[in-house]
């Protein structure tokens, strides 16, 4: 595949946030540019400048991960975006790879069962272009805002999508108190996901569906941000309950010939206001779906 471009772009973009002060560099003088300057960047990283610019325009296929180390290490990448420079290589060494998977929109029957299980937390599975595919009870009353949305293809009989969603629904910005910030890290694992699968071609469909229908969307994919998305801290303002701090746990979970699905699973603390509301949002869900949801609740691959 060829991905010069996006190399090109994803390095220039980490080394124009560099400070030379933080890598040792005297930051006096004029810079057309801002950020490190590529020679300053071979310097850094033990290669010639001639070698650097090559890199930089893309030519990445001969490139062994030791010297990509070494210019994450120059570029201060922090881990999700070393594994992001990786996984460009790899795409650009087609030959080199083994057998590719496939993209996932659908999980295990086992892993619904073990979603089913899980009745205090609301847990949903997600894939890389942010399509919920499956979740609990709990996890579809939390995200419910996001099923019942016209935009985010739940109505279309298609995954409820995420991105969609925060993007194209004036309200994500009431569901999500801190929108930017959810805004950001949906981008991030969408980029993180183009550059670990470039020949997704439903995710290349959704960002280019985005990138001419959002502005916000559109800058943030320019920004080239990649992010591992694992543990923290989400405010959501549901319709039924108000805001609810929830901590989350999020896990990649392994296939043989699928990848790109990720399990979160969101919690309260026991005995607190946010576990009363969350205890709250199951008496509603169950109280307003039990009857009428089947398998119309669920999301395509839940059936």
């Amino acid at each position: 595949m060829d991905n010069r471009a996006e190399i090109r772009d994803f390095l220039a973009s980490r080394r124009a946030k560099l400070d030379p002060a933080q890598v040792g560099l005297p930051s006096s003088g004029r810079r057309r540019v801002p950020g490190l300057r590529r020679e300053e960047v071979a310097v850094l990283a033990g290669v010639s400048t001639d070698w650097y610019i090559r890199l930089e325009r893309g030519h990445i296929a001969e490139v062994s991960d030791d010297v990509l180390d070494a210019v994450a290490r120059a570029l201060r990448l922090d881990e999700a975006e070393r594994a992001h420079l990786l996984d460009l290589a790899r795409a650009a060494r087609p030959s080199r790879i083994a057998p590719r998977r496939r993209a996932a929109r659908t999980v295990r029957s086992s892993v619904q069962w073990m979603l089913d299980a899980m009745t205090g937390a609301p847990a949903i599975v997600r894939n890389g272009r942010m399509d919920i595919v499956a979740a609990n009870d709990l996890g579809r009353a939390l995200y419910s805002p996001v099923y019942e949305s016209p935009v985010a293809g739940a109505a279309q009989k298609q995954h409820a999508n995420i991105a969609r969603f925060q993007f194209l629904d004036p309200a994500a910005r009431d569901f999500h108190l801190e929108w930017a910030a959810a805004a950001d890290t949906t981008v991030a694992i969408m980029r993180t996901e183009a550059g670990r699968d470039p020949h997704n071609r439903a995710l290349t469909d959704l960002v280019g569906e985005l990138v001419t229908r959002s502005e916000e969307f559109r800058r943030r994919w320019a920004g080239h941000d990649v992010r591992l998305h694992h543990t923290g801290v989400k405010t959501f303002t549901h319709p039924v309950t108000g805001s609810m701090d929830l901590t989350f746990e999020a896990m990649d979970l392994p296939s043989s010939d699928t990848w790109g699905l990720n399990l979160t699973v969101y919690a309260a603390e026991p005995g607190s206001p946010v576990a009363d509301q969350l205890a709250l949002l199951a008496s509603w869900w169950a109280t307003t779906h039990t009857e009428t949801v089947g398998d119309e609740g669920r999301a395509p691959a839940d059936r």
